[in-house]
C-alpha cells in the first residue's frame, strides 16, 4: 500500500483521457497557486493517453481516428491551450457547405443562417428544396405558436416537431441532429442536449426568433455567416497535440496500463484496489472513465445503479484517401444523410476542403461515419466489407467509382452515451448518492454533462474544483 505524509492531500484521476488530463491540469495548477500541499497520481488502464482523441499522421496526412475539430463557443478550449502554450497551433476552417441527401434523391444545400438546421431568416429557408411549400408553411408556425406547457423532460424529436412539423423536422433537423449526438432524436432528452430551445421558446414564443436573437448578439467569430456554420476548430498538427501538452504539463505520478478495479472506504480516506494486486490510499478521486466502467467500481457497495441505464452507441468512422482526379466536382464540405434514405452512410465529411493542411497537394481525405441507434451490426463487419459499403454509398451519393488510396477504420464500442430522456435527473441523483457516500469523490466525462471535447474539459476542471474545495477548505 502506498502511503503519503499527514500533511500532504493526495487525489488520484481515473481515467487518462482529455476529462482525466484537464482534472490533472487544473489541480495542478491550483495547488501551486495557492501553496495546497497536493500530490495527484493518474491511472489510465490502457498504455496510451488521450481517449478517442487519437491522430495518424501518415505520409503527410493527418487523419483523425476520433473527433476530427470542435465549436469553442466559450473560449474553453482556447484557454487551455494558451496556458499550454499551443494556441498558435488552433486553425479555424477555411471551408464549411451542407448538404442533406434527402430520400435518396439529389444532394441539397442547407439554406444559409441555420443553426443545426433551423433557419434564423425566412426567405433563404423558403427558396431551399429541401421542404415542400406546406413543410415549410408549417415550419413557420413556429412564429405564433404558444409556448409548450409540459412539465419535465421530453424528447429532442417530440419539442422539434410540435414547433415545426414533421416534414421540416424529417428533412432537416433530424439529419443534423442525429449526426451531432449519434442518437435518435426521439430518444434524446430536449434539457440534457438542447435546453437553450426551450428557452428560446419560453422567452421569445418562438425557436426561430430566439435563435435570431442569438446570432445578431454573438461573437462574430462564433458563427460565420459567409460559411453558414459556427466556426469549427482544429489542430494544425492533429487533434492530440491538446493530449501531449497536457502530458508533457504533468509533474505528478502517472500509472499507465494500470486498473482500479474497486473503490472502497478506508476511515476517513479513499482506497483503490489495482489490477496489479496493490491499493492505493487517496484522499479524493476525479472518476473520468466512461459510465460503465464508474459504475462497476462501487459494485460491492450498489452505488451508481443509475448509469447502467444510460444507453451507448457504437460507431465507426472510415478514413478514405482519394486522388483529387478520380473525385466527382462537389463544393460541399458535409452531407448527412435523412432517415428516410436508405444509405448506411450517417454523415460524410470533406476534411481537406475544411482544413487543407491536413493532406498533401493533389490528395482529398474522406471521413465516413456509419452508426444509428440499434444498428451496430454495420460496425462488426469487416474492414473490407465496411469499406465496399462505404463506397457503395459514395458512388450513389457523388458518382464516385474509383477505389480509395487508402482507407482507415476505427471502430468505437458502445462509447457515445445517449442522453435519453431523464438523462439531467438521473446524473443528478447518481452524483448525490455518491457524495453522500464518499463526498471527495467525482464523476466527469462525456456521459454526464456534455459529449463535446470543450464540455469535457470542463467537466475535468469543475470536478477540481470541487474536490480541492472539499479537501482544503
Amino acid at each position: 500500500m502506498i502511503h503519503v505524509t499527514d500533511n500532504t492531500r493526495r487525489v488520484a484521476i481515473i481515467g487518462g483521457g482529455i476529462t482525466g488530463l484537464s482534472a490533472a491540469f487544473y489541480l495542478q495548477e491550483q495547488a501551486k497557486l495557492h501553496h495546497y500541499p497536493l500530490e495527484i497520481v493518474l491511472l489510465e488502464g490502457s498504455h496510451r493517453l488521450g481517449g478517442k482523441l487519437q491522430t495518424l499522421r501518415k505520409d503527410g496526412f493527418i487523419i483523425e481516428r476520433g473527433p476530427d475539430s470542435f465549436i469553442d463557443r466559450n473560449h474553453t478550449v482556447l484557454d487551455l491551450a494558451t496556458k499550454l502554450g499551443i494556441d498558435h497551433d488552433l486553425v479555424q476552417t477555411a471551408n464549411a457547405k451542407t448538404y442533406i441527401a434527402v430520400n435518396n434523391k439529389e444532394l441539397q444545400p442547407v439554406p444559409k443562417n441555420t443553426i443545426l438546421g433551423i433557419p434564423t431568416q425566412i426567405k433563404p429557408f423558403m427558396a431551399s428544396n429541401l421542404v415542400s411549400w406546406s413543410g415549410k408553411v408549417r415550419a413557420t408556425a413556429d412564429w405564433i405558436l404558444p409556448p409548450s406547457r409540459i412539465d419535465g423532460d421530453q424528447s429532442l424529436g417530440k419539442f422539434m416537431r410540435r414547433r415545426f412539423g414533421e416534414e421540416f423536422v424529417q428533412n432537416l433537423i433530424e439529419p443534423f441532429l442525429s449526426g451531432v449526438f449519434s442518437g435518435d432524436i426521439d430518444e434524446l432528452s430536449l434539457q440534457a442536449t438542447l435546453p437553450t430551445l426551450l428557452q428560446y421558446e419560453q422567452e421569445t414564443g418562438s425557436v426561430m426568433r430566439g435563435m435570431r436573437r442569438e446570432l445578431t448578439s454573438m461573437d462574430p467569430r462564433t458563427f460565420t455567416e459567409e460559411h453558414n456554420a459556427f466556426s469549427v476548430q482544429t489542430f494544425t498538427n492533429g487533434m492530440d497535440i491538446i493530449v501531449d501538452a497536457l502530458a508533457d504539463a504533468f509533474n505528478g505520478q502517472l500509472m499507465k496500463g494500470v486498473r482500479v478495479q474497486s473503490i472502497k472506504k478506508s476511515n476517513d480516506r479513499v482506497c483503490l484496489a489495482l489490477n496489479n494486486k496493490s491499493k492505493l490510499l487517496v484522499d479524493g478521486v476525479v472518476i473520468a472513465t466512461p459510465h460503465q466502467a464508474a459504475q462497476k467500481l462501487f459494485s460491492e457497495q450498489q452505488l451508481l445503479q443509475d448509469l447502467k441505464s444510460i444507453p451507448s452507441n457504437t460507431v465507426a468512422s472510415v478514413s478514405m484517401i482519394f486522388k483529387d482526379e478520380t473525385l466527382p466536382e462537389f463544393d460541399g464540405t458535409d452531407v448527412y444523410m435523412s432517415r428516410n434514405s436508405d444509405y448506411s452512410l450517417t454523415s460524410v465529411t470533406n476534411e481537406t476542403m475544411k482544413f487543407p493542411h491536413i493532406a498533401p497537394k493533389g490528395y482529398t481525405l474522406l471521413n465516413c461515419y456509419i452508426g444509428r441507434t440499434g444498428d451496430a451490426a454495420i460496425v462488426e463487419l469487416s474492414d473490407s466489407e465496411i469499406e465496399k459499403t462505404v463506397i457503395e454509398d459514395l458512388k450513389q451519393l457523388s458518382g464516385v467509382t474509383e477505389q480509395p488510396v487508402e482507407t482507415v477504420v476505427s471502430r468505437w464500442k458502445d462509447s457515445m452515451p445517449q442522453y435519453t430522456i431523464g438523462h439531467i435527473d438521473r446524473i443528478k441523483h447518481a452524483k448525490k448518492e455518491l457524495y453522500e457516500a464518499f463526498p471527495t469523490v467525482r464523476l466527469a466525462g462525456n456521459s454526464y454533462e456534455g459529449i463535446s471535447l470543450p464540455k469535457c474539459i470542463e467537466q475535468g476542471m469543475k470536478s477540481a474544483e470541487e474536490l480541492l474545495d472539499e479537501l482544503f477548505k
